[in-house]
């Protein structure tokens, strides 16, 4: 009972700091203004994420006094501090993208240690190198994630539903307590940034959730909750498009430090979508996901073919948008 008020709480202290952090917003003229890389028409304040990290440092922190959170998962999502403070000063101010970079990897490898490192993956006839392979490999990993959750935080609510639904699968599957909490502190602020947005998340809220998704999937492969390889079949909706976007920017010659429209789920607004109807079509993907994960955990022989099933949808669906809006 304590637990469920505890999650009711968090849901609307996230509401009511997003609220107010609008206003504020509003009053500094702390907000983006359209241009012609964004996806939005009007002025609307920014780093109304700060509520979700907020709402949920203390919710875990009442869990870490209440002895109710491990305390290696605790500290390693406690390095996430770090991140917010960062992002924090880029949305206010700016900073240079290796600055920031410099300071994900510094997250990144705390949380890497606080959480243990990564447990081996059981894969017959297959030897790695975990310390000099596996792991420079995992961070890089953590860092990519961090900064592919912000790249994907283009369309209203898009982002939190994303998290959303992953904070449902893997509660269902995992049947940790701590998912719910970090779904509600989404939901308070998700009212406010459902379409269309009256504010927006800002690199403070997304590079957040990217950190807490990707932490939560190590600790859970490593206390056998959750595989590894069933997270990033889950979180394949996201770094599918940002991986294959930044890929083919790069084979272009592009600077992939611009900002831009490219990435598969931007096109779809432009070319003519509207933002509710994109998070409509994320939904029927995480369904079509959810299945090939469930079939995954079931039948195991069927484990690579399914993961290169799901792959090869995400393929299909870019090709059909770029005959809608051509990636060049």
């Amino acid at each position: 009972m304590k637990i469920i008020l505890l999650i009711i709480s968090l849901g609307f202290c996230s509401f009511v700091l997003t609220y107010y952090i609008r206003r504020f917003a509003l009053e500094n003229k702390i907000v983006s203004i359209p241009n012609a890389r964004s996806l939005h028409v009007v002025p609307t304040p920014h780093g109304g994420g700060l509520a979700i990290v907020i709402s949920w440092y203390l919710g875990i922190s009442i869990l870490f006094i209440s002895h109710l959170i491990d305390t290696a998962l605790y500290f390693a999502l406690l390095s996430g501090v770090i991140l917010t403070i960062v992002s924090l000063i880029d949305d206010l101010i700016g900073l240079k993208a290796s600055i920031r970079l410099c300071f994900h990897f510094i997250t990144a490898i705390l949380a890497f240690i606080f959480l243990g490192g990564l447990r081996q993956l059981i894969i017959p006839g297959i030897e790695m190198n975990y310390i000099f392979l596996v792991y420079p490999f995992a961070i890089i990993g953590m860092v990519w994630f961090i900064n592919l959750f912000n790249f994907m935080d283009g369309v209203d609510g898009f982002a939190s539903l994303e998290a959303v639904t992953i904070c449902l699968v893997l509660f269902f599957l995992s049947g940790s307590i701590i998912n719910l909490l970090l779904l509600a502190c989404i939901a308070g602020f998700l009212f406010w940034n459902w379409p269309k947005a009256k504010i927006f998340m800002g690199d403070v809220g997304s590079t957040q959730l990217g950190f807490i998704i990707v932490v939560l999937g190590i600790y859970f492969h490593n206390t056998y909750q959750f595989s590894i390889l069933n997270w990033i079949m889950l979180t394949s909706p996201f770094w599918f498009d940002a991986t294959l976007t930044l890929y083919r920017r790069w084979r272009n010659g592009e600077k992939l430090g611009e900002a831009h429209r490219k990435h598969a789920y931007q096109r779809i607004v432009r070319s003519g979508f509207s933002h509710l109807k994109v998070n409509m079509y994320l939904l029927i993907i995480n369904v079509f996901v959810v299945i090939m994960i469930l079939i995954y955990r079931e039948i195991k022989f069927l484990q690579i073919p399914l993961f290169i099933l799901t792959l090869a949808f995400f393929y299909l669906i870019t090709r059909r948008v770029d005959k809608r809006v051509p990636f060049k």
